[in-house]
């Protein structure tokens, strides 16, 4: 096999072609041009937890460090504030490129297990899914009891006045805990999501094929 036909085979096996191909909006990756704005405008980008800024882990995905990115906590650190994507000269859709990384990785099973962005998303996407509203109080005890009984009373005893100052204001009730507010066609919540599913699997399954 010659130089360049080894050089295609190794693209077609790259990661940057996986990433194309399974992530969402991947196919953006290779129009970054490492201006580093985005970095510049992450409000999270002094937290020890972002190793990786959106343009370094956009050419690492080009350089086929697939094991580096996809275990990288840094995708999980996005709050989806829009900067990047409102300053990028490119108009590069970055929050939704490190969301489709992350969701990657998780469906890989690759991800950072106790990266607490990553706890905190599975929670909130577990509590809403089932009624099409999101149960604030399971959510928070789902957060404080997440390293057990003992450190979950510590955690509430440490909110006790901001959970007195919310059922004050009428913004906390007790009995959510024994369902709570709820969409009125959960039905159609749940046949929205399946055909949501539907549909991802399709355009992957096309895109593949391309």
């Amino acid at each position: 096999m010659s130089a360049n036909a080894q050089m295609a085979t190794k693209y077609k096996n790259s990661f940057l072609k996986e990433v194309e191909e399974q992530v969402e909006m991947g196919e953006w990756v290779k129009m970054c041009m490492q201006c580093g704005v985005c970095s510049g405008s992450c409000p999270t980008n002094f937290h020890p937890g972002w190793e990786h800024p959106p343009q370094e882990i956009f050419m690492m995905i080009r350089a086929g460090k697939r094991e580096e990115v996809l275990t990288s906590p840094s995708m999980w650190m996005c709050t989806s504030c829009y900067n990047c994507i409102v300053r990028c000269p490119r108009k590069l859709p970055i929050t939704h490129i490190m969301h489709g990384l992350a969701n990657y990785a998780h469906r890989l099973g690759v991800a950072p297990k106790m990266q607490p962005t990553r706890h905190f998303a599975k929670l909130f996407w577990n509590n809403c899914v089932h009624t099409g509203r999101v149960n604030e109080l399971k959510l928070s005890m789902g957060l404080y009891f997440k390293d057990g009984f003992s450190q979950g009373i510590k955690n509430g005893m440490a909110m006790k006045d901001v959970a007195l100052g919310l059922l004050k204001a009428k913004r906390l009730n007790p009995f959510e805990l024994f369902g709570g507010h709820k969409c009125k066609d959960q039905n159609g919540i749940h046949a929205m999501l399946k055909k949501a599913r539907e549909l991802e699997e399709k355009r992957k399954a096309l895109k593949a094929a391309a």
